[in-house]
């Protein structure tokens, strides 16, 4: 199925709130085409995400089958690499959901910062080191580098980013990607389940 109508404002809010911040950072913002430290390790994304990625492939694959292969050809040999130690279901991709804290919990996320973080993202292309879907690239995608409010309410940015900066200046960078909370939205409107996945299982198949 087609991602919703929607999900088009979600990424243009988003964009935005990135090229403003980008804006603001200038220099300090060390982000550009090649840079991919962030594409190294594994990381959560929605059922949204994974659903723009499935249909930029789909896509991709009438347009250019040729990169499409290669996308496929990576997907299955980084599954290839991650299965086995996946802390998720291994049939459906799918992460565990927590609606509360709990020892179960704490045990997920700590088998979860350790696992794959150094794998490379199967959709980065690695003569150029850029993202082969970049249009259709995950929220977190979209919003790592400049700086965001973490779970604990601090600033994290990008460690090649804001190098001399003082506190004032970094906090005066502040992304807000998505203040109306439409991602949520959007994710609720979604049939299924609202567990996460990550990039390679999302692509698993397509």
């Amino acid at each position: 199925m087609p991602a919703p109508i929607s999900d088009a404002a979600l990424v243009h809010i988003v964009d935005a709130a990135l090229a403003d911040s980008a804006r603001r950072s200038g220099r300090l913002l060390a982000c550009k085409a090649g840079c991919h430290q962030c594409c190294i390790g594994v990381f959560a994304i929605s059922q949204l995400d994974a659903l723009r990625l499935r249909t930029a492939l789909s896509q991709l694959a009438i347009t250019d089958p040729a990169r499409a292969a290669a996308i496929r050809t990576r997907v299955a040999a980084s599954l290839s690499h991650i299965a086995a130690g996946f802390p998720g279901d291994h049939a459906t991709g799918l992460l565990p959901e927590f609606s509360e804290p709990s020892a179960a919990a704490d045990r997920f996320d700590a088998a979860f910062d350790d696992y794959a973080n150094d794998e490379v993202c199967p959709v980065l292309d690695p003569a150029t080191g850029t993202c082969e879907l970049y249009a259709a690239r995950p929220i977190p995608c979209r919003t790592f580098g400049p700086p965001m409010r973490n779970a604990e309410g601090g600033l994290a940015v990008c460690e090649l980013c804001y190098h001399g900066a003082t506190p004032a200046q970094i906090a005066a960078c502040e992304m807000l990607p998505d203040p109306d909370a439409l991602e949520d939205q959007l994710i609720e409107q979604l049939p299924g389940s609202h567990a996460q996945t990550i990039i390679a299982y999302a692509l698993r198949g397509c």
